[in-house]
């Protein structure tokens, strides 16, 4: 059974990571209970332990606040261009109201009504609150950890890599994949010896990790030969009359000197993330350049996986260098991706069979006929 790529039969599935799955809010409701049932064990008085506890809310509240006013003091520089001349829309973009507001109230009501009447404890509760919170901020303490920033953007699809990743899809994947089986039927007609597996008439995407992309894959690797072009598609897109997309069609040489046919191409988007890590004003390193290639992959995988006219009809090649010069890598990392086609016999799509090489074994005759195994 075929399995699509990022299951565990794809060599690229180590290096991918997956989508983050809830497990630090999961762990938070652990700790949580663990805290609860220990505070429990103290054997402290309710009242004790429930005014601490609201001072503490109260003080997580005004922090809160207190960081929306530092934040609305440089945003009301910025009414116009930002906020499209609102204080309103500034003032909730810096400072959601609604919710600390209230718990502030009712935080606070509580801490009073636990204090006992005390107000000069109640105003030297509050002043240091504040002193706190205020230093934390002048400090930059509060600013959410690498791991915290991934996930904000991953959750929100802001990465550079979910953009690349949709455009891709978008503006060509789309365009040429639905069409790549015809063209490669039209090719097999006219070189009947070239493209004698049909499990491999696919458009196989090369994704380096490092983003390392060469114009030339004759040079990236002597055992890529280029052979010529698939027909091509023309269409009127974008306003461009007759725009041509084509892929090129190599023959990969592998240990017995035997001649594999593929259509390969790297994914051209990883070169502006190249391009990003090299140009100092992207302030691009290359741990993101590598984490958002990773991404990109993600992405895209799961973009082909939902979209029904792509199905079968192309591979993801993700790969990442070893630090030793290697000059055949590339060939025998496709040829590791043609072989596993090969070995397939059928893919399974949205839990139907969708491959063209199934056929029924129909009985000619009316009559009739045993059942044999030995027939399949």
């Amino acid at each position: 059974m075929a399995h699509e790529p990022g299951t565990p039969s794809n060599p690229a599935a180590p290096l991918i990571p997956k989508a983050r799955e809830g497990r630090a809010q999961r762990a938070a409701y652990i700790l949580l209970a663990l805290c609860a049932a220990a505070l429990y064990l103290t054997g402290e008085p309710l009242a004790c332990i429930a005014r601490i506890l609201t001072s503490h809310f109260a003080a997580l509240q005004i922090g809160a606040l207190l960081k929306g006013t530092c934040y609305l003091a440089e945003e009301i520089f910025h009414l116009e261009a930002r906020h499209r001349g609102s204080f309103r829309r500034a003032l909730s973009a810096c400072l959601p109201l609604r919710w600390h507001v209230t718990l502030l109230l009712v935080c606070g009501s509580a801490h009073v009504a636990l204090l006992e009447g005390d107000g000069q404890q109640l105003g030297l509760h509050l002043g240091l609150a504040c002193f706190c919170q205020l230093l934390i901020l002048a400090l930059g303490l509060h600013k959410p950890s690498a791991v915290e920033i991934s996930e904000m953007s991953e959750r929100s699809k802001q990465n550079v890599a979910h953009g690349l990743a949709w455009s891709y899809y978008v503006g060509y994947l789309k365009i040429v994949l639905p069409r790549l089986k015809e063209s490669m039927e039209k090719f097999s007609r006219a070189n009947p010896n070239v493209l004698a597996r049909r499990e491999t008439w696919k458009l196989h995407i090369l994704v380096p990790l490092s983003c390392d992309i060469c114009d030339d894959l004759e040079k990236a690797d002597s055992n890529i030969q280029y052979l010529t072009d698939l027909p091509e598609t023309t269409l009127t897109r974008a306003g461009t009359k007759r725009r041509v997309y084509k892929h090129s069609l190599y023959a990969i040489r592998d240990e017995d000197n035997k001649l594999r046919h593929c259509a390969v191409e790297y994914a051209t988007p990883l070169q502006s993330l190249h391009a990003m890590s090299q140009d100092e004003c992207a302030a691009f390193s290359r741990e993101d350049r590598v984490e958002q290639a990773k991404l990109f992959y993600r992405t895209l995988e799961e973009i082909l996986q939902g979209a029904k006219a792509c199905a079968g009809t192309y591979r993801l090649i993700a790969y990442e260098e070893s630090g030793e010069a290697e000059a055949h890598f590339l060939s025998r990392e496709i040829l590791r991706h043609l072989q596993q086609q090969c070995q397939e016999e059928y893919t399974v799509c949205d839990g139907t069979l969708c491959s063209t090489d199934l056929s029924l074994q129909i009985s000619e005759s009316d009559l009739p006929q045993p059942l044999r195994s030995d027939c399949l």
